[in-house]
Parts: C-alpha cells; structure tokens; sequence
C-alpha cells in the first residue's frame, strides 16, 4: 500500500506547553484520492496539515510525501518539496494591495520565477476555471464578496497545477449555495489536475461533496478513516454522534454554567 501513498503519517506528537493536540497519530493519504479530515473544533485537525506543509514542527513523528521523509529536512530541500503544494487557506489569505490577478499568481512569479505576462496568462485562465471573468482579474480583494474571495483563493491554489492540494475549511463563513458552489469547484478542479487533496473541516455536507475518503480526529489521534461513503455507518459511536451533531454521546461538549 505504503507505494500507492502521496502522504503517509506515522506517530505524530504536537503540543502546546502542557497541551497535547496529536497523540501518536497515524494518516494515510492514497495518491490520487480526495481525503477530508473531520473534527471538533480544538480537534487539531489544523495542526495536523500545519505539521504536514512545514508551518510547524512536531515534537516526534514522521511525515512522508511521495515516500520521501519531510522532518528534518534542509530549506532548499523543503522548497523543491513546497513546489508539490497548492493551499487554500481558511481565510482567503488574499494580498490586499495587489490586484486578483497577481493575487492567483504570486506563486508562479515569487516561487518559480515566472514572467509577469505570463504568470498573468496562467492566472486568467485558473480565474475563468473557477467561473471568474477577465475583468475580475483587475479588481482589488476588497472589491470582491465573500464567495469571489473564495474563488480567487481556489485559483491561486491551483495556478500551478500542484500534486497536492490542501483545504482549510473551505467553505467556513459562506452561505450555504456559495458554500454547495466553491464545494463543486473543488471537486472539479482536483479531478481535472488529477491531485491528492487533503481536507480539514467540520462541514458535513462539503464532505459528501469532495471526498472520496474520510477520517476523524479525536483527542489527538485518528479514531476511524475508510469510504467517505461508509461514514453514515461508521459503527463508531464517536463519528456517528459528529456526523449527526448529537448532544448525548461519547463526546462532551465544555459547557460552562451561568
């Protein structure tokens, strides 16, 4: 299997101070395949793919991409690996002072030294791939909504068609059609790149949309991962009670008495 595996994770340990966020986790990620992460807020389901890109460091572990140990390497070692990545950030993560277009072409230009006229090109036609116009290409991300943010981050994602997609939350603080639309985009777009993705997010519904297999994380380990299909019969008393957003159930909540 392990030849089959774009991402492998095997017994990754972060903490904060006293507070352990991954336990000896353990992850699979199948090339070509569509992987969405689930949890409960705090789950560290955002750690887990800050670990995985390079944005933080675990304590113990080992992360393969494409069967290559990613911990402990050399900066230029990492950026020829960072060149596999595209990421679509929970908040956009647009650039305010540069326009849409040199937004979706940061990467080409400042990580791949692309010329501008062409990094320009490219651009327009990840912008018209993800249903925006020329003309939206020289708009400024103030100028956009919320969901057109969103789709200008989709583009940057895939402006050079990477290996490995990551999605953070996608479709946190839209509305439920933009939500169903940037959902359909990213299945689209990482099936016409032929990609790996690897989704994190508490959104039920976008999981149906994109995944072609799911996990949970609980209490700093992946508890059950299979068939996204298989989720609703999961036979895990802890993802059936998140997939049906149960009060009662293994999992309690923190509530605070007034």
């Amino acid at each position: 299997m392990s030849g089959d595996l774009k991402i492998k994770v095997r017994g990754l340990c972060k903490s904060f101070g006293r507070k352990v966020v991954l336990h000896d986790l353990d992850l699979d990620v199948p090339k070509g395949q569509s992987l969405v992460v689930i949890g409960g807020s705090g789950s560290g389901k955002s750690v887990l793919i800050k670990c995985i890109i390079g944005l933080m460091t675990p304590e113990k572990g080992s992360i393969e991409i494409d069967g290559q140990e990613v911990i402990g390497m050399s900066h230029s070692e990492r950026e020829q690996i960072m060149h596999k990545f595209g990421m679509l950030f929970q908040g956009g993560a647009l650039f305010d002072s540069l326009p849409v277009w040199e937004n979706v072409a940061f990467g080409l230009i400042a990580g791949r030294g692309a010329k501008r006229r062409e990094a320009k090109e490219i651009a327009l036609r990840k912008l018209s791939a993800v249903g925006l116009s020329p003309e939206v290409g020289e708009l400024f991300p103030a100028e956009l909504s919320g969901g057109m943010q969103k789709r200008v981050s989709l583009a940057r994602a895939i402006a050079a068609e990477p290996e490995i997609i990551f999605f953070d939350e996608p479709t946190t603080g839209l509305d439920p059609i933009m939500s169903q639309v940037i959902n359909e985009l990213i299945k689209k777009c990482v099936d016409d790149l032929g990609a790996t993705a690897l989704s994190i997010t508490h959104d039920m519904h976008s999981l149906r949309v994109i995944a072609d297999r799911a996990a949970m994380i609980y209490d700093g380990q992946i508890i059950w991962n299979g068939d996204a299909a298989e989720i609703d019969h999961s036979g895990n008393p802890y993802v059936e009670q998140f997939v049906q957003g149960r009060v009662d159930g293994p999992i309690k909540m923190p509530v605070r008495h007034l």
